[in-house]
């Protein structure tokens, strides 16, 4: 019974990713291919060829987002935002909700160098109690000053969206800093510890050309080494 069951999980471990996927990208595209709603009737496919084309309306839709960007890139674009963006701003249920999603986008879609610095242990919500968190940038002046010591920005998210969290502000002493990459602590928040890339091996030497590569220093013996005691015991 039990290996029927250690089957049984097996299986559903292969095929529940790839079925979610399928379902997930097929009406991710359904609903992008709506895009074409925007093209006149006499232009849209079924009515040049006679039938639908799957897929169409996610080419039109990268186009149009790749036509935007080369757009706003440049001077005459990002005054055309700034002007437009002006506008949004005095309209004020649209001004409340377009600066959140603009704020969450920019977020989202930020280089993670570039929108967490580092990976820091933290006790928080109390002493005793470790959370992962991530430093985000120094602490404006006025707010050292206010304290009466220096401070550092850090991003303190949950589990398992890391995309809400808690915002503050901490003595760098009472932070512990991690020689990992972003990336793996995203990973180990994203499944509430079970991903342990650190206990990896292979994970562990991966890890350890990033952080070579980004110019850290870091023993990469030591961290396979450490992986492998770890899976031993």
């Amino acid at each position: 019974m039990q290996r029927f069951r250690r089957y049984l999980v097996a299986g559903l471990l292969v095929w529940l990713p790839l079925v979610t996927t399928y379902f997930v990208l097929n009406f991710a595209i359904r609903l992008i291919d709506r895009s074409l709603l925007l093209l006149p009737l006499k232009y849209r496919p079924e009515t040049l060829i006679g039938f639908e084309i799957p897929g169409l309306g996610v080419i039109l839709t990268l186009v149009l987002v790749l036509l935007t960007g080369v757009i706003v890139a440049n001077f005459f674009g990002r005054r055309l935002v700034t002007a437009w963006e002006s506008l949004l701003a005095r309209i004020p249920l649209v001004r409340s909700v377009y600066g959140a999603v603009k704020q969450i986008t920019a977020s989202l879609f930020a280089d993670a160098s570039q929108s967490f610095r580092e990976v820091v242990l933290v006790e928080y919500p109390r002493r005793g109690l470790w959370m992962l968190a991530f430093v985000t940038g120094e602490t404006p002046r006025e707010f050292k000053a206010k304290a009466g010591e220096d401070l550092i920005n850090i991003y303190v998210p949950t589990t398992p969206n890391p995309t809400s969290g808690f915002y503050i502000m901490v003595p760098p002493q009472d932070v512990k800093r991690l020689d990992i990459p972003v990336e793996v602590g995203l990973k180990m928040i994203l499944s509430a510890g079970v991903v342990n890339p650190l206990d990896d091996p292979v994970e562990a030497e991966r890890m350890a050309d990033e952080l070579q590569q980004q110019g850290a220093t870091i023993d990469r013996d030591s961290i396979s080494g450490a992986a492998d005691n770890t899976k031993n015991n």
